[in-house]
Parts: C-alpha cells; structure tokens; sequence
C-alpha cells in the first residue's frame, strides 16, 4: 500500500528565495504550456497539442533559458506539464458528460504552490544525509533543505512533492509499505449520523460534540480580514511589509482552523476504528447541501425577487462546512481500510423520520432538531441516534446482501 508523510521543511534564508524561484519558474511553464495549447487551438485547423509534444520541447526551453528552467530537475518540469495535461482531461471530460466545463486557468504566483518530482532520486533526495541524525531532503537547485521529520518513515519513498503554506514550506512523500496487520475483531457494529449541534451521534446513545473551529476563529480573522482588505490589490512582489504583516495573519489563522479540524476528525475516525468493526454512515452530497437556493423572482413586480431563504440557508452552509464532514469520512475509509475495518454508506433519506420500534415514516415523527416521537407507536428518543440506529440497520443490511 501508498502512504503519505508530510514534513515541515527548516530552510535557511537563501534556500526559501531558491524554493519560491523555483515555484515561480514552474508557474511560468504552466502558464507557458496552457498559452501554447490556447494559441493552437484557435488556428483554423483548431490544432490539439498533447502532452508528449510539449515535453519534447523542455530541452530546448531549458538551453535557452538555463538561469531560470535550466536550474531545475527535469522530471519535476514533465510533472508540471502533466499536472495541465490532467486539466484538460478533466475539462474535456465535464464537456462530454454535460457538467459546467471549467476551462483551465492561468495560475498566478499566489495560486501555484506544489512542485512534484516523481521519483525519489530524480533531481531530489529524501533522507540525503543519512550520516547526520538531522534528516535532509536535496533538491536540485535548491540543495540539502532540513526537516523537521516528527515521526519515522516506514517503507521505500516513491514520490516528493514540495509545498508552500503561507510562510511555512512543508514536504510530502508517499512511501510503498506492506499491508498492516488488521486490528482483531470486536463484534461491535455501530452507525452514525453526522450533525450540527452535535459532531455526530452513534448507534448506542453516544455524542460527539461539535468543536466548532471556523466559528470559535470567526472574530479574530474578522478582523484580521478587515485589516487586510484596507490594503490595495497589488502582487505579491509588490507588498509593503505591512501588507505582508497582513497577509500572513489572515493565511496564519486560516491554517489553524483547518488543523484543527483535521485534529479532530483524526482522533475521532481512531476512536471509532478501534471500538466497532462496522461503521455505518450516512452517504451525503455535502456539495449539494450547502448549494444557494435558487432566487425566485417575483411575478408581480418585473426585475424583482421574492424572499427564498438565502440568509438562513448561508447559515447552515457556514455550519456545515465548519464541522469538516467531507474531510471526517475521507479519513474514516482510509483508517478503515488500513485496521481492516468496514465502513458502509447508506440512502441518508428518512433516517431521521423513521421510527426504529415500529417502522412508520413520517415527518411529524420529529417535532423539534433533538426530539423523535413517533406518532404511530409513541417511542421517543434523541432524534439524533434514530438516524444512528437506522443508519447502522440499513447498513447490516447492505453488507448482508453483499457478503464478502
């Protein structure tokens, strides 16, 4: 199996100038490439430029230009070539099966932060002094960059990517590594229903509270922001110390809400790996969810709208997006595919309105967000662990007509 690692990354001053130089260098063969395949396009024969053609011409740009695309490795210039390659796949793709295209944009020096190099040994080294007990990543051009590795590799790097954060640089590796020994089994399942007020709600009366991260941050990067924005938008060579001062706060307090919400949703993807060895989850279209409403014009007055809710609904978005659902049950499959766990999604529709006892459906069987009672048979409970316990049934019941 592939594993990730990434590491904060120790570089002095002259190396944090080589890595933004060569980020910029990059960023200006992307944009270069998406100018060429643009340009050939447009020509009556409407030409395709592929992939393979660009790439054959690297050797060229890189003896015309050798202070600047000659420095660096490569196979990293061929990884950015494919990175707009797969722009376009994908583009191309959205246009045949009817989705919003998204053509391939030009990519700023601000929005361009990742450099891949696509096998440990070609123009980088992880672990390049392996004599000194500080581990050391080389990169061509840039030299012997210093890591902050916080806990070991396991297995044979593959891949390196570098990134930039805000100020901070970091280094991602992906390391081949044998299967892990499977946790044994417990003989415990559960299901769980993802919410607002609470995180989420298990099968068996248990609550996870909702940390809120974004909301308990939002005063401070408020602030933060409003500062920002007294400055005029101008590019990033181009800022006041000041500005920068302003930037990087905004960029600082953003990456420790998302942190912190990876925090969180690490220790509670764990905690129900080790505990159940099935865990049941409702199969949510989150992108779906926190959609706008659609305005809804008025008939009576042309150019006017009606009342739809767009306030309200901003809310519940803010919220949602804040509990981080997406990210938990991403990292919820990988630890259970890795413990030899299952995890099973279900229909989330009617879960919280079904009644566990007798089975009737109604939407008055939820009078209020915490409280279930069911109008047929008179149960109540948390209206929250209802859709745990349906959640959890209609999973038993999938993996019982899908038997491994």
């Amino acid at each position: 199996m592939i594993r990730a690692y990434k590491f904060l990354l120790r570089p002095t001053a002259g190396q944090g100038a080589a890595l933004g130089e060569m980020l910029r260098d990059h960023c200006s063969l992307y944009n270069g490439a998406l100018q060429e395949r643009r340009d050939a396009y447009r020509h009556p024969p409407k030409t395709s430029v592929k992939y393979g053609d660009q790439s054959a011409q690297l050797k060229e740009i890189r003896a015309f230009d050798p202070g600047r695309q000659g420095r660096w490795s490569f196979s990293s210039q061929q990884a950015t070539l494919r990175r707009l390659d797969k722009a376009f796949a994908a583009f191309f793709r959205r246009v045949r099966s009817g989705d919003t295209p998204g053509y391939p944009r030009f990519r700023g020096v601000n929005r361009f932060d990742t450099v891949d190099f696509p096998k440990d040994g070609d123009g980088c080294r992880w672990d390049s002094t392996p004599h000194d007990p500080v581990t050391r990543v080389r990169l061509q051009g840039v030299g012997h960059v210093r890591v902050n590795q916080h806990r070991p590799v396991a297995g044979k790097a593959k891949t390196v990517s570098v990134k930039r954060e805000g100020k901070r640089w970091y280094v991602i590796l992906t390391a081949e590594q044998a299967p892990p020994e499977p946790l044994p089994a417990i003989g415990s399942v559960a299901g769980i229903d993802m919410g607002i007020a609470n995180f989420l709600a298990d099968s068996n009366g248990g609550f996870v509270d909702n940390p809120r991260h974004g909301r308990k941050a939002a005063t401070r990067l408020e602030a933060a922001q409003q500062a920002l924005a007294r400055f005029p938008r101008v590019r990033r060579d181009k800022r006041t110390a000041n500005h920068q001062r302003a930037v990087n706060k905004v960029a600082g307090l953003h990456r420790k809400v998302r942190r912190q919400r990876l925090d969180h949703a690490h220790k509670t993807a764990l905690d129900l790996v080790r505990e159940h060895d099935l865990i049941a989850h409702e199969d949510l279209r989150i992108r779906n969810m926190v959609r706008a409403p659609a305005p809804r014009p008025d008939p009576g007055r042309p150019g006017g709208f009606l009342p739809n809710g767009a306030a309200a609904k901003a809310g519940l978005n803010h919220s949602i997006s804040d509990a981080g659902w997406g990210v938990f049950l991403t990292i919820l499959h990988a630890k259970a595919e890795s413990a030899g766990r299952e995890v099973i999604a279900v229909d989330p529709r009617n879960t919280s309105r079904t009644c566990p006892q007798c089975g009737h459906v109604s939407a008055e069987n939820r009078p209020t967000q915490e409280k279930f009672h069911c109008v047929s048979c008179g149960h109540h409970a948390h209206a929250d662990t209802v859709g745990a316990l349906n959640v959890l049934r209609a999973g038993l019941v999938r993996r019982d007509a899908n038997p491994a």
